[in-house]
């Protein structure tokens, strides 16, 4: 096996070794076919029996219940952008959203261009998206509240979930799912593209309760329709065969190897506070988050110059530590510390990261150190 680095990328990100393992050892010969697993038939009952398990395992990790179908849809989080409203919006009534982000913004355009009565109930635009907000009203008559769980740009996450009511919840979890247990009863959807935490890109996985499908028109296109999905277990038409065969193994790691979300929970707890731990007292390195809403996968923050900056990306790669580069709206620095991403990876970017203050601390001019006097919290 060739040299592997300490993969800090924010999407595609880190799959779990054993699992890139387990696809290298069968993927001339699936399960005794004699073909790749990208070659057998999405009909075949070699493919069956991966779609099938990938949503049982699914459904066990998150206590889904009968409640809920369990889908594999093409296009990433961004088409579920437009299939929400399109099929959950109810006539008359408005579709809510709280906007943390560039991701929550392109999902509100995307109601927009269908002319749906949106309303943004909540917002942190204000202070550049570095927080979650708290102060907002949920109005029974709402149609659904969208929000994003984790903001991979600005690195800040829903430490609780939004109360709603009776009102359905609906989330992009596409660079949180399967980091840790939650109610899934108040939500009415779920989605996450799969390439940030539990396969490589190529699909999303939807997760709609049973009732939320009685809403879908019929005026819309077959394709976008969930009750298509639902209907043909995401087999309407060739799915994306190679995604859902790593999704499954993903979540057989999570199941067997991890032993379940809560474990999970805890590494992911364990990874960040030793990171933000170091951050917040270098007096060198300064997180962009505020301290109430930092996030567990996508952990930012800034130099104190662009140059060093810079300098801290390139070091880090040829110390075989990569993806650390922040996002290209924002700049600065992320180190995206996913499931698959261990705590040893955590703790060898720390003693990297204490080697560069040391290097360093002592050629920052006043100029540079007032670089980061705004993301103060």
């Amino acid at each position: 096996m060739g040299k592997r680095i300490h993969n800090f990328n924010a999407g595609p990100a880190a799959l779990p070794l054993s699992v890139l393992e387990e696809i290298q050892e069968e993927l001339l010969d699936f399960k005794g076919s004699g073909m790749s697993v990208m070659e057998v038939s999405h009909r075949s009952k070699w493919f069956d029996n991966v779609i099938n398990e990938a949503v049982e395992r699914t459904g066990r990790l998150l206590n889904l219940g009968d409640d809920f179908h369990v889908l594999f849809i093409q296009g990433g989080a961004s088409l579920q952008f437009c299939m929400i409203p399109m099929n959950l919006g109810l006539e008359g009534k408005p579709v809510d959203y709280i906007n943390t982000g560039t991701w929550s913004t392109k999902a509100i355009k995307e109601a927009d261009i269908q002319k749906k009565d949106v309303r943004v109930i909540a917002s942190s635009e204000d202070k550049g998206f570095s927080y979650i907000p708290k102060d907002f009203k949920v109005d029974e008559d709402a149609s659904y509240l969208h929000f994003t769980s984790n903001n991979t740009i600005k690195g800040t996450q829903w430490a609780e979930f939004p109360g709603s009511g009776k009102v359905p919840l609906v989330c992009d979890m596409s660079s949180d799912i399967m980091s840790r247990p939650f109610d899934v009863r108040p939500f009415g959807l779920i989605y996450a593209g799969a390439q940030k935490n539990i396969g490589p890109a190529g699909t999303a996985l939807v997760i709609i309760r049973k009732d939320m499908l009685k809403r879908v028109p019929d005026d819309i296109p077959t394709m976008l329709r969930y009750t298509t999905f639902a209907e043909k277990n995401s087999m309407f038409n060739t799915p994306a065969c190679l995604v859902i065969y790593t999704t499954n193994l993903v979540m057989k790691w999570l199941e067997e190897t991890v032993g379940g979300l809560e474990k999970m929970e805890r590494i992911n707890k364990e990874k960040a506070a030793i990171l933000y731990d170091f951050i917040d007292k270098s007096g060198f390195y300064q997180g962009t988050a505020a301290g109430d809403s930092r996030s567990l996968m996508n952990l930012t923050f800034r130099l104190p110059s662009e140059d060093l900056e810079k300098k801290f990306v390139e070091e880090a790669m040829k110390e075989d530590m990569g993806g650390l580069k922040g996002h290209r709206s924002v700049g600065g620095c992320r180190a995206s510390i996913y499931n698959a991403t261990g705590v040893d990876a955590v703790k060898d970017l720390v003693a990297f990261m204490a080697l560069k203050r040391k290097k360093d601390k002592g050629n920052i001019k006043k100029s540079q150190s007032d670089f980061l006097r705004g993301y103060q919290f």
